[in-house]
């Protein structure tokens, strides 16, 4: 009898094994490096991308999903968010995304809560991954960012500390002041003694007044060392200027984010090679530095080679940078690179490892659309991660249906 039981045990074993196999056959295949979709069927085996070709052959233990020529994309990604850090901005004792004692080394990653609200909303919508980001400060460098993956699974897949974030121009203080600060602290950072960090703190006269911790010099001192990424917030034609001059200055692996009058020194930019994140919903100046803001940005920017990631002002709903993004295409630029900008390019500037895009060898992170992805109407009809079925279900999908479905409550449910 043991000897059955076992034997069963195995048989059981090797067919759960089988079954690991995914065939999504005649989608058509938006792989996120900017070129044009084709169709072709996509093999999934234990959550990786095993192969992408035409007239895959199923095998009976496999479990196939027929696409019929819809949309597929990678996962979309968010360069920036607050996704798992702040469920009501009001309310502080759900906020996560600050701090009161660090400035630039600031790290947020253990603090991620996979229970947000916003993780099933923006995942439904066909967001698989964020970068979760402080918030900001008076202060230019406002913290770290990291990677996760909104499976919202308890064991958090991530990556702590992938960029660093903070702001140039718009500031309640001098943006010279800025500068100089920026400037100060990067010196100040590249040639502090690792050893002695504390006694060398407490001699800088700088380091004193702005009360730093050896934390925050030593996460400045990665812009230099390691070239964590640095999103920089930005807008005046002449900041953006000044960000350059400081890429070069000191090898800084820039991002630029906002951007409004980058067509104003458009040239520089791109011969700058820096990428950057714009929202191309906002053409309606907040402030002096916004001046030239318009809705034709992510074109101009495009068809300069410059490589575009989007963001939106829509706190808590991420995947609104899908509507930008179709938006930008309404003004101009090219379909298949806003595509990219939502999936590989987030992933290859943030050094996310095997997401982004639908490559072999890479985790299987999909969206299938019910229509076209830069449509505000579509919607996602499945969300793999890791090659995982996801639950659509939201909270918002629940209250609709007790609301409007459960006829058996009271009647004040039902309105």
């Amino acid at each position: 009898m043991r000897k059955f039981l076992l034997s069963l045990t195995i048989l059981f074993s090797f067919s759960s094994f089988l079954k690991a196999e995914l065939l999504i056959t005649q989608a058509n295949v938006h792989i996120g490096d900017g070129a044009a979709p084709f169709t072709a069927d996509i093999l999934i085996r234990d959550g990786i991308i095993q192969k992408i070709a035409s007239n895959i052959s199923p095998q009976s233990n496999w479990e196939v999903l027929e696409a019929n020529g819809l949309n597929v994309t990678p996962g979309l990604i968010s360069p920036t968010s607050n996704i798992g850090m702040v469920e009501i901005n009001a309310l502080d004792d759900t906020r996560d995304d600050e701090s009161s004692l660090l400035k630039s080394g600031f790290s947020l990653f253990h603090a991620f809560n996979p229970n947000s609200t916003l993780i099933p909303w923006n995942r439904s919508n066909g967001v698989t991954g964020t970068i979760s980001s402080p918030s900001g400060s008076a202060f230019p460098f406002w913290g770290m960012g990291s990677y996760f993956l909104l499976d919202a699974s308890m064991k958090i897949t991530g990556l702590k500390d992938v960029a660093m974030y903070g702001r140039l121009g718009s500031s309640s203080g001098s943006r010279a002041e800025d500068i100089l600060m920026i400037e100060s602290l990067l010196r100040l950072a590249a040639s502090i003694d690792l050893e002695n960090i504390e006694d060398e703190l407490d001699d800088s006269l700088l380091a004193t007044k702005l009360e730093l911790q050896p934390e925050d010099i030593l996460a400045i001192r990665r812009l230099i060392s390691e070239e964590l990424p640095f999103v920089l917030e930005t807008n005046r034609a002449a900041d953006i200027l000044q960000a350059i001059r400081l890429k070069e200055t000191y090898g800084l692996n820039l991002i630029l984010e906002s951007v409004e009058e980058a067509p104003l020194v458009l040239t520089e930019l791109a011969s700058a090679n820096i990428p950057v994140i714009i929202d191309p919903m906002d053409n309606i100046p907040d402030s002096f530095d916004e001046l030239a803001s318009s809705l034709d940005l992510a074109s101009i920017l495009d068809k300069a080679g410059i490589v575009i990631m989007f963001s939106t002002q829509r706190s808590h709903n991420y995947h609104l940078m899908r509507q930008g993004a179709g938006n930008a295409v309404a003004y101009g630029m090219n379909y298949n690179h806003a595509i990219r900008g939502m999936t590989k390019a987030v992933a290859d500037i943030f050094r996310i490892p095997n997401r982004g895009s639908i490559a072999v060898g890479n985790y299987a992170d999909l969206v299938i659309w019910d229509g076209d992805p830069l449509e505000p109407s579509t919607l996602p009809k499945y969300v793999y991660i890791n090659g995982k079925n996801m639950d659509l279900n939201t909270r918002a999908t629940r209250l609709t249906e007790r609301y409007s479905k459960e006829t058996d409550k009271p009647r004040v449910y039902l309105h």
